[in-house]
């Protein structure tokens, strides 16, 4: 099968298209013939290593020293059950599902064999594969760090979004909305139309105010570019307040898989697509991903 093999740190020149073994699945595992999977700034930090300070000797100790220890990258799936092992259960052949890997990665390759227990589930049966791989990375992150912040519990919910257009932040808008916040969101002035169609109404357009100024208090300030940390929003918080940034990893949960699943066919959650890429254009995908630009999120296509 064809895979995308990231053999050491460095730009997105380093990514390669290979041939490599399609993987055998085991007793109580289904092989996934990939359809479509994302692109994300995660993906983009693992193959270059940018992180700063003591972090980056962390992530040197979890991904690999010298080179990523799993050469193929990417952490979201969506696609077609085409064999399962003896001991499977919960699947069968010809099932749409998607799913999240996490530290295990491996989804930038045409087929994975994934656990039928992992973080896999059938697909929104409105969704489209690139809808489905789309809305799984934001929207898993999103959650994590929003049912940290203790949302459905807050009995006021006025919440400060800053970063909104990326894929977290588009998803965070979406989940925020689920649980009937009051929201702020704090974007560009190339991203206020995105942000609007979200639903969002009042937003700082943070090229023309510095919103650390506002004299406004809110019960959860949430990072979703990692860009500022607590005591510099410390005057924004109100009594109680929590602020959670992405600059700590979000653990998967089939929970989370299952309520972006509801909340899609539901129609409550869209997928933000900025565009997609074939798999033999990997490399420009890392690049674009790289400008730190996109608007949403970014599919690569694997087939179909």
């Amino acid at each position: 099968m064809k895979a995308v093999i990231c053999p050491q740190y460095g730009p997105p020149e380093v990514l390669q298209l290979q041939e490599v073994a399609k993987p055998i699945p085991k007793d109580r595992q289904i092989l996934v013939k990939i359809v479509a999977t994302t692109v994300n700034s995660g993906d983009a930090r693992v193959r270059s290593l940018r992180i700063a300070g003591f972090m980056k000797v962390i992530m040197r100790l979890v991904l690999g020293i010298s080179k990523p220890r799993q050469p193929i990258l990417g952490t979201t799936f969506s696609g077609i059950v085409e064999a399962v092992g003896d001991k499977v259960s919960k699947f069968k052949v010809g099932d749409n599902v998607f799913g999240m890997t996490g530290f295990k990665f491996g989804t930038h390759a045409e087929y994975i064999a994934v656990d039928q227990n992992s973080h896999v589930l059938e697909m929104p049966k409105n969704a489209t594969y690139e809808e489905a791989a789309a809305i799984i990375f934001g929207g898993h992150t999103a959650t994590y760090f929003l049912e940290k912040a203790k949302i459905a519990e807050k009995p006021t919910k006025k919440i400060l979004i800053i970063g909104a257009t990326g894929s977290v932040g588009t998803a965070a808008i979406q989940i925020a909305k689920h649980y009937q916040a009051d929201i702020t969101a704090v974007c560009s002035s190339r991203g206020q139309k995105l942000v609007g169609e979200l639903g969002v109404t009042s937003i700082i357009l943070y090229d023309k105010e510095d919103f650390t100024n506002r004299a406004e208090k809110f019960d959860i300030i949430f990072d979703a570019v990692g860009a500022f940390n607590r005591k510099k929003c410390a005057a924004l918080l109100s009594e109680n307040g929590i602020y959670k940034s992405v600059n700590e990893y979000a653990s998967e949960t089939i929970h989370q898989l299952e309520l972006l699943k509801e909340l899609f066919e539901k129609g409550a959650f869209k997928a933000t697509i900025d565009r997609t890429f074939k798999m033999a254009e990997i490399v420009e995908a890392h690049r674009y991903v790289d400008e730190g630009r996109k608007k949403g999120n970014v599919v690569l296509k694997i087939s179909g």
